[in-house]
């Protein structure tokens, strides 16, 4: 490796100024490198380690997930968001189980064929774990390059996407694979920041073509702005006799996909219900959810013996319970003394 290559400079940084006390960095095991990549897509550091924290605790290796009732699972992730990451986490470790002898492959091709791992995360589990050469292109590495190498275009499209692979390839050292990997992500997290890089502690500034030629502010290029459509939903808060919620089981997919929730207003046989208690606005990455949560009156409701996805739940077992953030919020808001 040469003393002035952009890898070596930015090791010789990362030794100094990197992250080397992360939760996933001791006992680097697959399967922890595994979990830690997947609950970091679309998600900062400091909110992922104490969710990391709890997991192992409960999970501590790749059968105990296999094992692992999904509402045990998604109740763990339950404020994280993203809850598809955790159904194919699950759906993963079955598969290994099943058919890797209770391990995960060690080679990206193998890994890529399970749900939620692809071509970066297969290859960040190898790099990280097994200290093998394998380019990543995460979205902390994407913007570093991006700047690096003057790269205009938004980095969602297939031809930029491909070009980014190309300098990652090309950048990506022979040797010292676990370092480097870590090393381009903190990079990307803590100086080559979206807002405000800090350009001036960068260890590969000098010939930095966004730097060079004053388009940092504009690289990477942004999405094409579009507006997020609004939807609205009307859910139900309603107690039985005991104090217990009635909380639906949402379908495993789509939005809050096998979650607990408060029902939808249509989805209950109701004549009417009483006021709205709470609206929320609840953002998502494509559109915008308007929540109305209204209180109903037992009276109107029948039995929910016949319907399997309807359930029961003192709050404070629902609260423990796999719940979308703010149907989390909902509850608390009426069950906790302000």
């Amino acid at each position: 490796m040469r003393a002035n290559s952009f890898a070596q400079r930015l090791l010789d940084w990362w030794v100094i100024h990197g992250r080397h006390d992360l939760p996933w960095q001791v006992e680097r095991t697959a399967y922890r490198v595994w979990v830690s990549e997947i609950m970091l897509q679309q998600t900062r550091v400091a909110t992922v380690i104490p969710y990391f924290e709890r997991f192992m605790a409960s999970f501590p290796d790749l059968e105990a997930l296999a094992a692992a009732d999904l509402d045990d699972v998604l109740a763990l992730w339950s404020g994280l968001g993203y809850y598809a990451r955790a159904r194919n986490l699950h759906a993963a470790a079955r598969i290994c189980v099943g058919q890797h002898g209770g391990t995960l492959p060690d080679k990206p091709a193998l890994l890529r064929e399970l749900p939620g791992i692809g071509g970066s995360t297969a290859n960040a589990i190898v790099a990280q774990a097994l200290d093998r050469r394998a380019p990543i292109l995460d979205g902390n590495v994407k913007r570093v390059l991006a700047r690096h190498a003057g790269i205009e275009g938004w980095p969602g499209r297939s031809a930029i996407t491909r070009e980014l692979w190309q300098q990652a390839e090309a950048r990506t050292p022979d040797e010292q694979a676990r370092d480097y990997t870590q090393a381009i992500m903190d990079l990307g997290a803590t100086v080559c920041t979206p807002r405000n890089p800090a350009c001036s502690d960068c260890p590969v500034a000098t010939d930095c073509r966004a730097r060079q030629e004053d388009r940092v502010s504009v690289l990477p290029t942004k999405k094409p702005k579009r507006s997020r459509p609004r939807r609205a939903v009307v859910l139900v808060l309603i107690h039985n006799e005991d104090g217990e919620l009635l909380l639906q089981r949402r379908a495993p997919t789509g939005i809050w996909g096998g979650l607990w929730s408060l029902p939808p207003i249509d989805e209950l046989p109701l004549e009417n219900t009483g006021p709205t208690c709470q609206q929320i606005e609840h953002h998502f990455t494509h559109f915008i959810l308007d929540i109305e949560v209204r209180i109903a009156d037992l009276k109107q409701f029948s039995d929910v013996a016949d319907d399997d996805q309807l359930q029961w739940m003192r709050p404070e077992q629902a609260l423990r319970a796999g719940l979308p953030r703010p149907i989390r919020q909902i509850i608390e808001s009426t069950t906790t003394p302000s």
